[in-house]
């Protein structure tokens, strides 16, 4: 199988060397890479073109648009069979296309997604919001998962289409806030077989820093009413779970503050919460620093999309905004 691999690019010249420095060590050789500037100010072209003579590669520029309509660009001009999307702050295991080419011949899926993982370079911060993203007590444990609840739906970080699938239902139709849930959501509607490939792992940096990470999933939270737009059916119960943690640490709060008796039920199951994330990241990472920079990152996770959540819920649930 010959894949078509993507990557969108905005602003980030040295993430995308060390990946494409991952993509020279792939096992499976079978592969095209297509890097689309999307806009960017402090573009890599000259980064890209050192790897010319290393990767069957192509790279372009345009004006901005956001990953999903930028991904459009790339499926336009791929040559491959499947096409394979890649965040551009990921690392790719060298046998990854090796084991995505197995998977699919063992158990075709028109379209797939995988897991990620923190990889052994990541900094303690960036591990703790690995955990964060992948823990079983937050969000995480929906994600890359396959008990998770309901219909899989991979995520553009890690993601394969197959030509035939793409031709079909075309590209994305938004190019941010739950582009890529959309897309998979509307493949699966044209009665395509989706899934998860376990094995198939990248390391997925995420953000640097906490305040970066707020951001990210604060706009994660919206995206999830803005993919209900689209799919009513699939704001399900358990998204709202960050919202109503969130409400509840807020009013755990304010009960401590007017020294109510009630706080004390919050504060307890805050506690539990906080000793179930610190052993649990503590027993993953073999590390009590970033067992501790767990318990951050996940009640930001946890509140960063819940506040957005909560925000886009109001503005276009309740008041029936755009």
């Amino acid at each position: 199988m010959f894949f078509s691999i993507i990557i969108p690019l905005y602003n980030r010249p040295q993430e995308i060397k060390e990946l494409l420095e991952t993509l020279t060590l792939q096992t499976y050789r079978n592969f095209e890479v297509l890097v689309i500037e999307d806009g960017s100010v402090n573009d890599a072209e000259a980064i890209v073109n050192t790897f010319a003579d290393k990767l069957n590669l192509r790279y372009f520029k345009k004006q901005n648009e956001g990953q999903g309509f930028t991904r459009n660009f790339g499926f336009e001009r791929a040559k491959g069979d499947y096409f394979v999307i890649f965040d551009s702050d990921c690392l790719i295991p060298s046998d990854y296309l090796q084991i995505v080419n197995d998977s699919l011949a063992k158990n075709y899926l028109d379209a797939y997604g995988g897991p990620d993982g923190a990889h052994a370079s990541f900094t303690p911060t960036q591990k703790a919001i690995s955990y964060s993203m992948t823990s079983p007590f937050t969000t995480g444990g929906i994600r890359g998962n396959k008990k998770g609840i309901g219909q899989f739906h991979p995520r553009s970080f890690n993601m394969g289409v197959s030509r035939q699938a793409w031709e079909k239902a075309g590209g994305f139709i938004i190019t941010r806030l739950g582009e890529d849930i959309e897309y998979s959501i509307r493949i699966h509607s044209l009665g395509f077989k989706i899934g998860l490939i376990p094995d198939a792992i990248v390391y997925h940096k995420r953000r640097t820093n906490f305040y970066l990470f707020y951001k990210q999933l604060h706009f994660f939270g919206r995206a999830r009413i803005n993919i209900s737009k689209f799919f009513p059916q699939e704001l399900k119960l358990v998204h709202f779970f960050p919202a109503a943690f969130t409400i509840g640490v807020i009013l755990t709060i304010i009960l401590n503050l007017l020294g109510s008796p009630l706080a004390a039920i919050g504060n307890f199951i805050l506690l539990i919460f906080t000793l179930l994330i610190f052993f649990h990241a503590w027993w993953k990472n073999k590390s009590v620093k970033i067992a501790f920079l767990s318990i951050v990152a996940a009640f930001t996770q946890l509140i960063a999309y819940g506040l957005g959540f909560i925000q886009d819920f109001w503005k276009r649930k309740v008041l029936s905004r755009s």
